[in-house]
């Protein structure tokens, strides 16, 4: 279990010694409205949207643009001061969070979309463009871009990049590397490297593949070339309603099984149901134990008799009523549900981890049942709403974040679940990430000298462990030379007695 909880640090306790002079340097870089060091600033800082572990950052500087970017981590690199990369702070497992204080680099002013190139289905833009945005940009041309995470109202493409994150619709686009073809990245001894480009694929290493979904530790990506994907000829919108979560998930494998690859295929439970519904007023039955948001698109010809064969399936599993969105609107309604569930469970007045883990389709009843008892035996309460056709799990634990036991429990019952994923065959993330969260995890699935090897290529980019340090890989500075293994040097880093 990881433990103790990382305290946000306040600024009002004696600054660093660098603190004066870096501050100085930042402010010839990008100007005095640019640096953020005030309590008040700070704390919108402290943690990303994983919320048991914080810590105050030194500062958070925001920059414009990759020269500025550069420019600041190479002062960072002259002081040797820590450095963060953040985009919009919506991530799930403590990426962002600056764990060993140092300074928060932030890409939201780098919102410029840089280039459309619609002929041959690719745009460019800078980091900290909001993922809805993109598509919004190329609707017009019958064009989107594909992944959806469910923050994609507020989720920037860098950090997309960075958590190499999914959505809905990834069962059958893909999550982000698979769309990702060049990126523009500050390293992080401060050097400007181009990866890339607009091609599908360019010659030697595949370093794209490399950064995507590293977490911001083997550098900062300040520009981003992604392919278009066309906006599907026709649609159909599904809502299944189940009075059990057996035939929710038998559904599901049947689904996939008959041949139907759907375009998204996504489950909620009771608990989610009756809290989307008090918050969105949608119709659902309070009282199903579980509904199917199922989406088939693609060419109008046999789309309806694809869409026919899942509501068929439905029935042979014996769903209680089976929905079609008839307008766009019923079907943006549909997915508001999903999307916004999340906003949902925080009217409930309680703070949230959201975790993330993979099972095989097969496993779905009896982990999700197991799930629940672990929660329950911990006096807490779960929710489930995830990407039920690539077996993605998102329990949501529902916690008093002022009560330290509870604190305790639910990063206790956290790693419960991601044990049950590992042992039923899965993996502990599939579009969250390592982070911080999920440090002590990495042993279960990799062997030390996986581990080592993983580090030895993180240090190819990140020498001095300036960038990022203390995420993905369990490996505490030194770690390898002393012997540690990596769960105790995952330990040792965050100040547990090793």
């Amino acid at each position: 279990m990881s433990s103790p909880i990382l305290h946000p640090t306040s600024p009002r306790a004696p600054r660093p010694l660098y603190f004066d002079e870096l501050v100085r340097g930042l402010i010839v870089i990008v100007g005095k409205a640019a640096v953020l060091t005030e309590e008040a600033e700070l704390r919108a800082y402290d943690c990303d949207a994983y919320s048991p572990e914080k810590r105050f950052p030194d500062a958070v500087v925001l920059p414009e643009n990759t020269q500025q970017v550069s420019e600041i981590v190479k002062l960072c690199n002259r002081l040797k001061v820590v450095f963060t990369p953040r985009g919009a702070g919506t991530g799930l497992s403590g990426g962002a969070t600056a764990i060993q204080g140092g300074l928060i680099i932030s890409t939201m002013k780098l919102g410029k979309i840089l280039d459309v190139d619609v002929q041959n289905r690719r745009m460019s833009s800078q980091a900290g463009t909001v993922n809805t945005y993109l598509t919004k940009a190329v609707r017009k041309d019958g064009l989107h871009y594909a992944p959806d995470p469910s923050s994609q109202g507020a989720c920037t493409i860098g950090g997309n990049v960075a958590e190499n994150a999914g959505g809905p619709h990834t069962l059958k686009y893909g999550v982000t590397t698979n769309h990702i073809t060049g990126l523009t990245m500050v390293l992080p001894d401060g050097d400007i490297v181009h990866l890339g480009g607009k091609e599908e694929d360019s010659n030697g290493f595949d370093l794209v593949g490399l950064v995507v979904g590293s977490e911001g530790t083997t550098g900062i990506v300040t520009e981003v070339t992604f392919r278009l994907t066309p906006l599907p000829q026709s649609v159909r919108t599904l809502l299944a309603i189940f009075e059990t979560v057996d035939q929710a998930t038998q559904t599901v494998s049947d689904i996939i099984a008959a041949g139907v690859l759907p375009a998204a295929l996504e489950m909620i439970d009771t608990f989610i149901i009756r809290a989307c519904e008090e918050a969105f007023h949608l119709g659902f039955p309070m009282d199903a134990e579980a509904v199917l948001i199922i989406e088939v698109d693609g060419i109008e010809v046999g789309l309806e008799d694809e869409a026919q064969k899942v509501r068929e399936i439905c029935a042979k599993n014996n769903a209680r009523e089976v929905r079609q969105a008839k307008t766009e609107l019923e079907r943006a309604l549909l997915w508001k549900a999903r999307k916004q569930s999340f906003g949902a469970l925080g009217r409930l007045g309680l703070s949230m981890v959201t975790h993330d883990g993979v099972i095989p389709r097969t496993k779905l009843p009896e982990v999700i049942r197991e799930v629940k008892r672990i929660a329950a035996e911990h006096g807490l309460n779960a929710g489930n709403v995830f990407h039920a056709g690539d077996g993605n799990l998102h329990p949501n634990l529902m916690y008093d974040e002022r009560d330290p036991e509870q604190v305790k429990a639910v990063i206790e019952v956290g790693h419960k679940i991601l044990k049950l994923c590992v042992d039923v065959g899965g993996s502990v993330t599939g579009e969250h990430g390592i982070g911080i969260e999920k440090l002590e995890t990495m042993p279960w699935m990799f062997s030390d000298l996986d581990l080592g090897l993983m580090q030895k290529i993180k240090e190819v980019f990140n020498t001095n462990d300036l960038c990022n340090p203390g995420k993905v890989i369990p490996d505490a500075k030194g770690c390898w030379e002393t012997g540690h293994g990596p769960k105790l040097a995952a330990r040792a880093m965050r100040g547990v007695p090793v």
